[in-house]
């Protein structure tokens, strides 16, 4: 049986795993939302199946292009130190660990489910250049198997906890992350499709490994954390517009379904009735169908046929782009998202409209950017690299949607009045290795210039000289 002591890892292990057990509920849900599997629209009650099929079809997600938008956005494109030079080692490692097209997987989670996770550990068989320290090897993890509690006090990574059934060996493995080591865990049991977390439930495998990483390995990232709150996925806010939306959908598909063409009656006509040999009721024999070659009569004396006026849709129309609108202004996503009404529009029209969503997505580098330092910092940690991360600056790619031009119009301005090559390239949104190469081969072609001796002029001719 497990030692509840309140520290242990023991303690850790059954806390974090309720503590990530009692978040699946919202996990399910928002990721439910964000691939447009969202709640049907009220149900009338005996419905069909028919009909669920039909509120099926009502589901229109926006959910998912909420939290798209910014990923689109966000991309990191090296490491400088606090001096603004590439960071050499930092490159090597995101690369080895493939993170150039990885990074937008983790973003994508943050953005649909509220957080995603990074454990830096040892790489299994890859070491460092000139040592034999393991390389870092990092790993990006889903919030359905990870999670980290941090201390209220100083707001310092506590512990952490991954969590997983392994298909293989058939059997269900925990790993507690501590500052100063972690401790594995195993069981086999597993009670529909999740992990037990009663005290009896677990067995260490093996002893506590120690590391000398200095702080837990294991690096939340949030969307846009506030504090005392839990964070909340990029469309929390506007879930009810959604459900509103689905709605509106679901209303014009009945009203043009059964209302939206003209609909046809008649008066002083005598229905025939018969029983229904199924169920010994009476019904009503209906001899009038709608074909395009019917062609309908009746005995009855008074007899008349007539049609309704169909359904006028153009009011759902307008009530569904107003959600929409609604949606994409409280979500701070720009509106070209939903073109409706915008053709033709300026450049400076699309900046306007990208204002607020700028603003969103910078709040997403300020965060995302310091919980990438932190990987670095146990990055180099793994590696044996002694250096202070905490100066160093993630350089993320330009979120506007700049004309080159204007880009270039801008740099042209910035130089002639003194700003230098290197600055002057970052701004234009290259990555700190091309910064690097740039001013190497800006200065290479300078000095090579500079030894090249100017050409003699050739003298004049007579003619030339005296002017005939």
């Amino acid at each position: 049986m497990l030692d509840d002591t309140p520290g242990t890892p023991d303690w850790w292990l059954l806390r974090l795993g309720r503590s990530m057990r009692d978040r699946q509920k919202d996990l399910d849900r928002w990721w439910d939302y964000y691939r447009g599997k969202h709640p049907l629209p009220s149900l009338p009650k005996n419905a069909a199946a028919a009909f669920v099929d039909f509120q099926r079809k009502s589901r229109t997600n926006f959910c998912r292009p909420v939290a798209d938008a910014p990923v689109h956005r966000l991309q990191v494109i090296g490491v400088s130190d606090a001096e603004g030079r590439a960071d050499d080692d930092a490159l090597r490692w995101w690369q080895a660990n493939k993170l150039d097209s990885r990074q937008k997987q983790l973003y994508r989670t943050v953005m649909s489910q509220a957080q995603g996770y990074v454990i830096v550990g040892p790489h299994p068989i890859r070491t460092e250049p000139g040592s034999q320290a393991p390389s870092p090897l990092i790993t990006l993890e889903h919030p359905r198997q990870v999670i980290v509690e941090h201390d209220p006090a100083t707001g310092e990574r506590a512990a952490a906890l991954k969590a997983w059934w392994d298909d293989i060996d058939r059997v269900g493995r925990a790993t507690v992350y501590l500052p100063e080591g972690l401790q594995r865990y195993v069981t086999p049991k597993r009670t529909g499709g999740t992990l037990p977390w009663g005290r009896e439930s677990w067995d260490p495998d093996g002893e506590l490994e120690e590391h000398e990483l200095g702080s837990v390995p294991v690096v939340p990232f949030e969307c846009r954390p506030d504090l005392m709150e839990d964070p909340e996925p990029e469309f929390a806010g506007v879930l009810d517009i959604q459900d509103r939306i689905n709605m509106g959908v679901l209303n014009r598909m009945t009203a043009a379904r059964y209302s939206a063409f003209r609909q046809k009656f008649i008066t002083g006509h005598k229905f025939r009735k018969r029983t229904d040999p199924a169920t010994g009721l009476e019904v009503v024999e209906q001899p009038f169908v709608p074909s395009p070659s019917a062609i309908w009569a009746s005995e009855g004396e008074n007899a008349k046929f007539g049609q309704l006026d169909a359904t006028d849709l153009s009011g759902f129309l307008k009530e569904h782009e107003s959600d929409v609108r609604d949606m994409l202004v409280l979500s701070h996503t720009p509106a070209y998202y939903f073109a409706s009404q915008l053709v033709n529009i300026s450049a400076d029209t699309v900046n306007a409209l990208d204002v607020n969503h700028l603003a969103k997505v910078g709040e997403h580098q300020a965060a995302l950017g310091e919980a990438w330092e932190d990987v670095l910092a146990l990055a180099a940690a793994q590696a044996g690299v002694e250096r202070d991360y905490s100066q160093a600056e993630v350089r993320w790619a330009d979120p506007r949607r700049l004309n080159p031009s204007v880009i270039a119009d801008a740099a042209t301005k910035k130089h002639s009045v003194g700003y230098p090559l290197a600055i002057l390239a970052e701004d234009m949104g290259e990555s700190p290795q091309r910064v690097r190469r740039i001013t190497s081969e800006a200065a290479g072609a300078a000095l090579l210039a500079a030894q090249i001796p100017a050409p003699t002029p050739a003298p004049p001719t007579n003619g030339t000289a005296t002017g005939l």
